[in-house]
């Protein structure tokens, strides 16, 4: 029979369980019970539980995380000597680990870690968690090696302990972590690895699509990662369809093992995640009207589940594929439409300071090309110049260099392009990126013809064209074929020229691109004029009269904007919020 203090304590902790589970919870009297738990000298087991379920309830309902802080600290103290009490212990140490972090004490967190990890190894489900929670913490200090080898200990630990699903996901992880680290040749050799054992899966069903998902998605992005837009569509199809497999399915993905009680991210989010990789994929084809339709569908999909529960990854997604329209919104002459994104974008890094620490070079880029499209080379160059400061993302820092070398190009400063030809040279470009080699040779393509060295650029440009049709680079393609029928023009070469510039209006009417349309409608005018074909000049001039009309327009109505005065931001803190800026609910250029 418990003693009477036994019974107050015992009673204080079921009324603090009433008030926490009542129809409307009443959390101010939950806590206030849990309190005087204290009052009666609890056994140690009760006193660290309690400490525990304080910092839990002050943490998911106040806004006291001092005090949350204390209570985790001490169910943590409390727990690490008492023996068999797992899930206090371990909950304890990544609950509060996890407020370290969140609150850049990463130096505190990692310790903690550490030792649950060291005491954890007989507990299969929290030592794989912790580990996975330590990588993450590793990965996003940049940390990548340290967060990798992690990974590994979790690969081995899996597999002792007969947990093969979670085996698989650690293995994926490590591989996710190597593509962001561009560790492309090691990354081959973990997927491979990966994908000999979800293709011999013989648990369940369910599990096996839910990890190939996870394996396509690194896949995909392992292809376009490398410019390989054609060689990547069969791996593409295969993730379309395994989501909507996914996605038809209630079954559950976590394991029967104790082991194996893990997720990637939950199937609404890989959902996603697949529209992304897929306007990833139509905006370096050239789809641009595709890339529109699934952006669509992704943001209205991330304004839905943000309703539920507004995850940080959500606006991760939403910024990436903010990212890739505007890009879209240029190409197609939308300037307007592409600030308003651009506004979107910086209201959206307003609100998440860890979205503006890790995306504020694309920002710069995309403010960049929005710059060059204005024809306001200025603030081109000096927005390209900041995301060429830290050159930590060497796709996104040879994608700046080469734009910026066009800036030089169009403005006539040799001397400053020349300065870049290390950094833009196709044959030692610092990038694996196949598209950005093809759009290299496309650079110096278009400085022989600027310098009247029309041979030199013919063997440049069909360089580009060679390496575009191998991998169905669209914008690529159509750029070369128009500049082909400009130089031909040049050469007074009529015939050649118009079998240039036809398949070149022909692809970018597809894609749509409106300046190489605009381009081709001047060189295709002249060509008929030429051949004294009158109608087909006409014809001609009036649709370069329109896309003409139509960009000037546009033009003006962007630059009357006063979010266009963001290009003038190159440093600090973003700007204040403008008066018309898009809130965030949820030239050529290459």
């Amino acid at each position: 029979m418990a003693s009477s203090q036994d019974a107050w304590y015992l009673s204080l902790l079921g009324l603090a369980e009433y008030f926490r589970t009542s129809s409307t919870p009443m959390i101010k009297q939950c806590i206030q019970c849990l309190q005087a738990v204290f009052n009666f000298k609890p056994p140690p087991r009760v006193e660290a539980r309690t400490h525990l379920q304080l910092g839990n309830i002050l943490l998911t309902h106040t806004k006291n995380t001092d005090l949350a802080k204390n209570h985790l600290e001490q169910a943590w103290h409390l727990s690490q000597v008492i023996s068999s009490f797992d899930d206090v212990k371990f909950e304890a140490a990544s609950v509060l680990a996890e407020l370290y972090e969140q609150q850049q004490q990463i130096a505190l967190a990692m310790p903690i870690l550490r030792k649950a990890i060291e005491l954890s190894q007989h507990n299969v489900y929290w030592h794989c968690r912790l580990i996975f929670q330590l990588a993450q913490i590793h990965a996003t200090e940049k940390d990548y090696q340290l967060a990798s080898s992690l990974l590994s200990v979790g690969v081995d630990y899996a597999h002792i302990s007969n947990a093969y699903y979670t085996r698989v996901l650690f293995l994926l992880s490590k591989g996710m972590l190597l593509l962001i680290d561009k560790k492309l040749q090691e990354v081959q050799v973990v997927l491979s690895q990966a994908g000999h054992l979800i293709e011999s899966w013989t648990g369940a069903p369910y599990q096996k699509e839910y990890l190939k998902v996870y394996y396509l998605v690194l896949q995909v992005c392992h292809y376009l990662m490398g410019g390989q837009v054609k060689s990547v569509k069969p791996c593409l199809k295969q993730l379309q369809q395994s989501i909507q497999t996914i996605m038809g399915s209630d079954d559950v993905f976590t394991g029967p093992s104790a082991g194996d009680m893990f997720l990637w991210m939950p199937k609404e989010h890989l959902y996603v995640l697949v529209y992304l990789v897929t306007v990833m994929h139509s905006v370096q084809a050239g789809y641009m009207e595709k890339a529109q339709k699934y952006t669509d569908k992704a943001l209205m999909q991330i304004e839905k589940l943000k309703i539920v529960d507004n995850k940080p990854i959500l606006s991760t997604f939403q910024l990436m594929l903010l990212e890739h329209i505007i890009m879209c919104r240029l190409v197609m002459g939308n300037k307007t439409q592409a600030l308003q994104e651009i506004s979107t974008a910086v209201s959206l890094c307003r609100q998440n300071p860890r979205l503006l620490e890790s995306h504020w070079p694309q920002l710069h880029t995309l403010l960049g090309l929005y710059s060059m499209n204005m024809n306001c080379m200025e603030a081109a160059e000096s927005q390209f110049m900041v995301t060429l400061k830290i050159p930590r993302d060497k796709e996104l820092w040879t994608f700046a260099n080469l734009n910026l070398a066009i800036v030089y190009l169009r403005t006539k400063r040799e001397a400053d392009f020349n300065a870049l030809h290390d950094r833009i040279n196709p044959e030692t470009l610092p990038t694996h990126s196949h598209s950005l080699k093809a759009a290299a040779y496309y650079v110096q393509g278009l400085h022989a013809f600027f310098q009247c060295r029309y041979n030199e650029a013919k063997r440049y440009l069909r360089e580009t064209l060679k390496m575009a049709n191998s991998e169905d680079l669209n914008r690529l393609t159509s750029c070369s074929l128009v500049l082909l029928g400009h130089i031909f023009l040049s050469l007074g070469n009529s015939r050649e020229s118009m079998n240039m510039v036809t398949p070149a209006m022909q692809l970018a009417s597809k894609i749509p691109d409106v300046h190489v349309q605009l381009w081709a409608s001047a060189i295709l005018k002249d060509l008929y004029r030429i051949c004294n074909d009158m109608a087909n000049e006409n014809e001609a001039y009036q649709r370069h009269v329109n896309f003409s009309q139509m960009l000037l327009n546009d033009h003006f109505q962007a630059s009357q904007m006063a979010e266009h005065s963001l290009i003038t931001w190159t440093q600090g803190n973003l700007p204040a919020q403008l008066p018309n800026e898009t809130p965030c609910t949820s030239g050529v250029m290459l």
